[in-house]
């Protein structure tokens, strides 16, 4: 009995063991390299106004690919007419909770 029950330990030993080497990811050999210039002109900025808060939603405007707005959790609706350089708030003295939903209609894109 004794013997079995060290059998059966073994076997599962070396059953897990063969298992987590299949699991484990490898770093293939053939890796792919690249120019590091290529990105040397990249830089990190931010893209939101400055603790303008999560935001929920977005939407851009048919036929201007510059303009965009975008609702946030507890900061209102921001417009954007530049692509993401500089944003200003819509809702500014006239509602400041969550805003779940943004659009704007196409037949008038005044319409928010």
């Amino acid at each position: 009995m004794r013997n079995s029950v060290l059998l059966l330990v073994l076997g599962l030993l070396v059953f897990t063991s063969n298992a987590q080497k299949k699991n484990t990811p490898t770093i293939p050999n053939n890796a792919v390299s690249f120019d590091q210039t290529l990105y040397s002109g990249m830089r990190w900025r931010e893209v939101g106004p400055f603790r303008g808060g999560r935001s929920g939603t977005a939407t851009g405007v048919r036929g201007n690919p510059n303009l965009y707005y975008f609702g946030t959790v507890g900061g209102g609706v921001w417009k954007t007419a530049d692509a993401g350089q500089t944003y200003e708030p819509m809702t500014d003295n006239y509602f400041g909770g969550t805003v779940g939903a943004v659009a704007v209609a196409e037949s008038d894109p005044n319409v928010i």
